[in-house]
């Protein structure tokens, strides 16, 4: 038969309950502790790697920027210094045919051999145009030299052509021409210019590819060749 408590008993019984439900507290406080320390190293864990994976995809991305414009300036640099190459190779080439100009202007100070060219350059005009009758123009001060080997040249052209021609010659070039004659006929429809101004220009445009060759070595990036 059970019996009241007394006092004494009664507080021993108040202890034992509050330390029971203290110690539930404390369990219970340990077991948020864990759960919260195990879910903010999860969420720690997942957000340091987002964080990286962002910083390597900025990585990634700033490297390709670098790479773009590293490209682009390396580009911009070779095209710069390849159109400079160029500027001073037509430079040269320039002052090549500048220097053949002026040389052009003494070809007509060896009274002989200018004679002989332009004996050349009149049947080679009279083969070309191949005309019964051609009219000749030069310098005022070649007039004469050029009448004095109308008939060689005629002559030279029968042989080769069994044709005969005429010629008649007046002056009209330039007196700053270097030389040579320009050839018409049939009231100037047919011209043919055989200065030697003219026959330098030929000239240039022929030989350029090969002096461009002997001057600067093959182009690298020409593929094909004739």
């Amino acid at each position: 038969m059970s019996h009241a408590m007394n006092d004494e008993e009664v507080i021993t019984e108040l202890k034992k309950m509050v330390a029971f439900i203290r110690q539930e507290a404390v369990e219970k406080a340990r077991e948020i502790q864990v759960k919260a320390d195990e879910e903010f190293a999860i969420e720690k864990a997942k957000f340091v790697r987002q964080e990286g994976m962002s910083l390597d995809t900025q990585y990634e991305k700033k490297k390709k920027q670098f790479e773009v414009s590293q490209r682009i300036a390396k580009s911009n640099q070779s095209n710069k210094a390849r159109l400079e190459i160029l500027k001073s190779r037509e430079e040269n080439l320039q002052n090549l045919f500048t220097e053949a100009q002026e040389r052009l202007t003494k070809v007509s100070e060896n009274a002989n051999s200018y004679k002989e060219l332009l004996a050349k350059l009149l049947l080679e005009s009279l083969l070309i145009l191949h005309e019964n009758k051609v009219h000749v123009i030069t310098r005022s001060n070649d007039v004469q030299i050029v009448q004095g080997v109308v008939d060689e040249a005629l002559k030279k052209y029968k042989d080769v052509t069994g044709r005969e021609s005429k010629v008649d010659v007046s002056e009209g070039l330039p007196k700053d021409s270097a030389g040579g004659i320009i050839v018409s006929a049939r009231n100037n429809t047919i011209r043919l210019d055989n200065t030697l101004e003219q026959r330098l220009r030929l000239l240039e445009e022929k030989m350029l590819p090969e002096i461009r060759l002997n001057l600067f070595g093959p182009n690298k990036q020409r593929k094909f060749f004739t």
